[in-house]
């Protein structure tokens, strides 16, 4: 198995030569380096620990760095650490020593059991085989999410410096089971879920404009039911200081088989109009410039 050690970077900036957009593209689940503590600590295989990733996800969308698109992503999972979370939302009871006060243990993630450390995989299944340490979670903050967030943040920092504003657009698949009916859906369940937290974290401009995109390109789209987004949009999405973010959560069955994680016939589509998705967004939101920057909210 891989230890944390044998990565580098536990991320991976694939930074264009010349940033010609204020697209930002972001995918924290897809990453899929176990680490040996993890697969030692869990009561479950690789296998089954793979169900809660968000599966090549950063591959459908890998084609942003020729459009002059910045991406960033995970290289290690979701079920060790997940980034789309605050950074101390824990269960209590997942752990030997008491938590300091300052931790967040009453969020519904937690109580659904999927914090910041998850207690459960995708399928409900328990993840640990033992109780964890205050320690072993501290370690993977350090090493992990504060890098992460870290360049995260200076990417939509030069992206804002440069053109007065950033798109983030925050990539993840979700399971075909219990999602909505639309019309014209895969699997008579939807398609894309396009979640802006209900307006608060992005531009409608951008909104119904990846929405009409999408349709275009022939998927059924709805926005924030069941996915408004989550800890990314909330935290990052600020339209009043030009930064907006919108999160894609794209229906599994699209492209890869459920049960055995492979790719499907209709992965290459999907990365063909997922790159016909970014350019249109990238040459939109350059035009919508009025729309995007940072708005004055009163007179200095």
């Amino acid at each position: 198995m891989c230890n944390l050690e044998d990565i580098a970077d536990p991320i991976e900036v694939l930074a264009p030569e010349n940033l010609s957009t204020p697209l930002v593209i972001a995918s924290p689940h897809s990453g899929n380096h176990y680490p040996a503590d993890l697969i030692n600590a869990s009561a479950l295989s690789k296998t089954a620990l793979r169900h809660s990733e968000d599966c090549y996800v950063d591959e459908l969308f890998v084609s942003a760095k020729y459009a002059g698109i910045p991406m960033i992503r995970a290289l290690y999972p979701r079920a060790y650490l997940d980034l789309n979370r605050e950074p101390y939302e824990l269960d209590p009871d997942m752990f030997s020593d008491r938590l300091p006060d300052f931790v967040n243990t009453a969020s519904p993630r937690v109580a659904a059991g999927l914090g910041t450390v998850a207690r459960i995989v995708a399928n409900q299944k328990e993840i640990y085989a033992r109780k964890l340490t205050w320690q072993e979670v501290q370690s993977r903050i350090a090493r992990l999410y504060k890098p992460y967030h870290r360049s995260l943040t200076s990417l939509i920092n030069t992206a804002r410096d440069h053109f007065g504003y950033c798109v983030l657009i925050d990539c993840h698949s979700m399971p075909s089971a219990g999602l909505p009916t639309g019309k014209g859906a895969s699997n008579n369940c939807v398609d894309i879920v396009l979640g802006d937290r209900n307006g608060l974290s992005c531009s409608s401009l951008i909104t119904e404009e990846t929405e009409r995109l999408l349709g275009n390109l022939g998927y059924s789209v709805i926005r924030n039911n069941p996915y408004a987004g989550g800890f990314t949009t909330k935290h990052y999405g600020t339209p009043e200081s030009g930064v907006h973010a919108l999160q894609i959560e794209i229906n599994r069955s699209l492209y890869v088989d459920e049960n055995s994680l492979t790719r499907r016939p209709g992965f290459a589509k999907l990365q063909d109009d997922l790159r016909n998705l970014i350019e249109a967004l990238s040459r939109f939101s350059t035009e919508a410039h009025t729309g995007l920057a940072y708005q004055r909210l009163s007179a200095e």
